[in-house]
């Protein structure tokens, strides 16, 4: 898939609002942002847990009001003192493309003429945490993606920007800010969003250095000269740490089949193995190496306004304390051909309405098809049923991969849904291995 024309219009802040969760509720990744809220809470020593709140506060950056849907309340979530949020969270991460102030590698005239400004959200995913903080689903959106962009506030606070019946997905971030982004995304899955930030390519480098690198497995050789710093990594197992750790998330031309789909799917290869470590690897349990990766989300993020105080991030973090490797579940939102160009791609309705129905029910779900183009798991054909339930999966009434069709997806909230084969993805607990394209 060709990739977006070059921006190069600057965007101010979004002083806009949103609403709250009805019933509560890692440029690149949404599991960094847990990785590293997750480290004030965990941190065992008193007097580091103080000092690191204080410091990790004064490094937020301002909050980013996010505009409410007609139905829906603009005041922000009441959230604990300690503890686990109560109930579920719906929080959405864009990352965005643009070089403005990045500085090193990026303030060469090619890269500041790729993308200044506010930049496009060519990575976004959507975290949902279920209310009894039992499951987790990470939800990919492609970049080219094809969708409906509303009216959204307009970035400088005065007005509004006009919105497009069809329009590629990574310009809601240029048009309107996070605020649009996440409009967005709640007038595509029907769910209400009320946290959001948007993470740069900084944010990422710094942050898997923090956690002291990535450790991925490779099927093939992966190499990438369109990346900066440009990738070249052999067959096996590589341990990615600062920059080069940003330009394997980034790349696309040297991994599955050079779409952004396969990028996607290379993602998540890298957000299941930074989660093991996270959870596993005994990241937990070291207060500094914690402390150095909840300041490096901070610093690198631009929450909305519901995320600026660090309690709020923490409270987020412990709610997945007790999740499972195997109930965290990344996939890439359902999609097919579009009809009208070659290049891109639209929803797939039968399979996206699967995907809407579950999180808007707040049920588990279990992936039916393979781990996506650029990820092999030669282990395993599909996702675990969760651990707590016990419960049969439902099934769709449709052939599993039927695009187009429109048919309803099961509505049932008896228990855990198994989604059309043609969903694709992986568990944090399945190792999965990149496969390059060369």
């Amino acid at each position: 898939m060709t990739d977006l024309p070059r921006r190069q219009r600057a965007r101010g802040p979004a002083p806009v609002r949103h609403g709250k969760l009805p019933r509560r509720r890692p440029g690149v990744a949404i599991a960094k942002l847990l990785a590293g809220v997750v480290a004030v809470a965990v941190v065992s020593s008193v007097s580091v847990a103080a000092y690191a709140v204080w410091d990790v506060s004064r490094s937020v950056k301002h909050g980013i009001h996010l505009a409410a849907l007609p139905g829906h309340s603009a005041a922000p979530q009441d959230i604990p003192n300690v503890a686990a949020i109560d109930g579920g969270v719906n929080l959405l991460l864009a990352g965005t493309d643009s070089r403005t102030g990045l500085g090193g590698v990026y303030n060469s005239a090619d890269e500041q003429a790729a993308s200044t400004g506010e930049g496009n959200n060519d990575v976004t995913m959507l975290l949902h945490i279920a209310q009894d903080h039992k499951s987790m689903a990470v939800v990919s959106f492609p970049r080219d993606l094809m969708v409906r962009i509303p009216t959204c506030p307009a970035p400088d606070g005065k007005g509004t920007v006009s919105g497009s019946s069809k329009a590629m997905f990574n310009t809601a971030l240029s048009r309107g800010g996070l605020a649009c982004v996440v409009l967005t995304v709640e007038k595509l899955t029907g769910l209400s969003i009320p946290f959001g930030a948007v993470i740069n390519f900084n944010g990422v480098s710094a942050m898997s250095t923090a956690v002291g690198g990535v450790t991925v497995c490779l099927a093939s050789r992966v190499k990438d000269d369109k990346t900066n710093p440009p990738l070249d990594l052999p067959a096996g197992e590589s341990t990615l740490v600062g920059d080069e750790a940003l330009s394997f998330l980034r790349s696309r031309y040297g991994v599955g089949d050079g779409s952004d789909l396969g990028r996607i799917s290379n993602q998540q290869v890298f957000l299941s193995a930074l989660a093991r470590k996270i959870v596993s690897g005994g990241v937990l349990s070291k207060p500094v190496q914690l402390y150095a990766l909840a300041k490096a989300a901070v610093q690198n993020i631009t929450p909305s306004d519901t995320l600026t105080n660090p309690t709020t991030l923490v409270q987020i973090a412990l709610a997945l304390k007790d999740t499972g490797l195997q109930n965290m579940v990344f996939l890439q939102y359902p999609a097919a051909p579009d009809p009208d160009n070659p290049n891109r791609v639209v929803p797939d309705d039968y399979a996206a309405s699967a995907v809407n129905d579950a999180l808007v029910n707040d049920q588990p779900v279990v992936l039916t098809g393979s781990t996506g183009r650029a990820a092999e798991d030669p282990t395993a054909t599909g996702t675990p049923t969760p651990t707590d339930s016990s419960t049969p999966a439902n099934t769709p009434t449709t052939a599993p991969g039927d695009t187009g069709s429109g048919a309803p997806a099961p509505t049932s909230t008896s228990g855990p849904v198994k989604l059309p084969s043609n969903v694709t993805g992986q568990t944090a607990a399945q190792q999965t291995c990149t496969k390059g394209n060369n």
